[in-house]
């Protein structure tokens, strides 16, 4: 399929993204929208006619090439090919739930057809007295931050898309390249300045120099990351995905222990996932004790002026490690806030960023060699979203619970998604059936953890209590 004269070159990053797709893992961004009451298919396609299609990259399919890749729009483009109809297929016994479950997670399977834009809404119009909607999206299109900017805008009171949206922002080359230039301008001209004020240069000079030594070690750490500890969760995908989520939890218990903890929302979530993972490996007769688990932590590497609907991927990836053998909460807790501390003032999201820039300007098997030495060192990647206080209406249903799965690359199996909306915060897991059939069972633990935290929080002396009177604010 070659490109229409009228083409638009594709972000490096986001080529880098499409290529990813493998056998065994598809980019797939997969989401469930819980309605209620139940919306209609026709109501639906208008809908996002009126508003989704605004954003041309939704109407624009893919054209790879052996380096590069472009959008054009899909000259056959229909927006029922990519709104269906769904009907559950529930097994005896099953609930509405299970069966919708059963369902994502063959979605979460399924590739795209790259003849047309990679996307496409599915809608179960009878889902547990309302509707459900399984939305997928290539990663390739954006990441989360831009997506979901983009789902809000359909929604009854969402903002409204804009007239002429670019599709995406300047390509990664461009935008690296005018930022550098603008960088060093800025500096020039700095310095310049500076020279009547030797001091002021001095120290200025002092500051640079500490920053580019904090940037060489950063690089050596990622480059020389030691192998991940070997558990029962790492090793050779199959491709048949598995996916689960939990019973929504208060925000405001979360806020309430992180504030008396002296840790943000983030550090108890994370360490509540530690856990989980910690006691399903010791349910299947692992011995978890001492094991850290690394993995790899979305980090938005937007501009400011930069409009979160301007399409594509601007993120970084910072390694965790994820103490999954601390068996007390509490000492948990403190140990994930530690080592969050340490991740917050380095240049590794950056980097990592540098290396898809290159990953996307090589040719698929030298993408796939210089992924493959950091999916190789990983089990798992943790993203945390935070949605609309408020809950959302759709087609004057409302949207009464939202979950994501985070897609993984390589023999990465473990994809952990944490979602704040309404009020509630979820958790989802997507797994590979080789390493994981039954995400479930790792599900389960999330909220037994945290209700063990709140359990030990209580009964601390409160003179004991890290960070007392210290926001807890993620």
């Amino acid at each position: 399929m070659m490109a229409s004269a009228t083409a638009e070159a594709m972000d490096v990053v986001d080529t880098a993204w499409l290529r990813t797709d493998n056998a065994v893992n598809q980019m797939v961004i997969l989401g469930v929208w819980m309605l209620r009451p139940r919306i209609s298919h026709a109501v639906l396609c208008q809908r996002l006619s009126d508003k989704l299609l605004k954003y041309k990259r939704f109407r624009q399919r893919v054209v790879q090439g052996t380096l590069s890749s472009d959008w054009e729009i899909d000259p056959g483009f229909d927006i029922h090919r990519h709104v269906v109809v769904e009907k559950l297929k529930r097994r005896r016994g099953q609930t509405d739930r299970q069966a919708l479950q059963e369902r994502a997670s063959e979605l979460a399977s399924a590739p795209f057809d790259h003849a047309h834009p990679l996307w496409q809404f599915h809608l179960v119009e009878h889902c547990d007295g309302g509707s459900a909607l399984l939305c997928r999206v290539h990663h390739c299109i954006g990441d989360g931050v831009a997506l979901s900017t983009v789902m809000m805008s359909i929604t009854d009171d969402g903002p409204t898309p804009p007239e002429h949206p670019r599709g995406t922002a300047s390509p990664s080359t461009d935008w690296l390249s005018l930022a550098s230039l603008q960088t060093v301008a800025e500096w020039g001209a700095k310095s310049l300045a500076q020279l009547q004020h030797p001091g002021q240069l001095l120290s200025d000079a002092a500051g640079l120099l500490k920053k580019g030594q904090q940037a060489v070690s950063d690089a050596a750490a990622l480059a020389l990351m030691p192998d991940d500890s070997p558990t029962r969760l790492k090793g050779r995908s199959a491709g048949l995905k598995r996916v689960a989520w939990c019973e929504p939890l208060a925000l405001d218990r979360v806020k309430a222990v992180g504030y008396a903890l002296g840790c943000s929302v983030n550090d108890v979530l994370v360490a509540c996932v530690a856990g989980a993972i910690g006691r399903y490996l010791q349910d299947q007769g692992d011995d978890p004790t001492g094991k850290d688990i690394r993995a790899m932590v979305p980090v938005n590497l937007r501009p400011l002026d930069q409009p979160p609907w301007e399409l594509g991927n601007r993120f970084g990836l910072a390694p965790l490690l994820m103490p999954i053998g601390i068996d007390n909460p509490v000492e948990r807790v403190y140990e994930v806030r530690r080592r969050m501390a340490e991740l917050k003032d380095n240049y590794q999201p950056l980097l990592a960023y540098g290396v898809l820039a290159l990953a996307g300007l090589l040719i698929k098997p030298g993408q796939d060699a210089l992924m493959g030495l950091f999916q190789a060192k990983t089990t798992a990647i943790v993203t945390n979203v935070r949605g609309p206080d408020t809950p959302l209406r759709l087609c004057g249903a409302e949207v009464y619970e939202v979950v994501f799965w985070v897609p993984t690359a390589g023999d990465i199996g473990l994809g952990v998604s944490i979602m704040s909306y309404a009020g509630a915060v979820q958790f989802g897991l997507r797994t590979d059936e080789a390493l994981c059939a039954e995400p479930q069972a790792v599900i389960d633990q999330f909220v037994a953890e945290f209700d063990k935290l709140t359990l030990l929080t209580l009964m601390l002396p409160w003179e004991g209590r890290q960070g007392k009177g210290k926001s807890s604010q993620a």
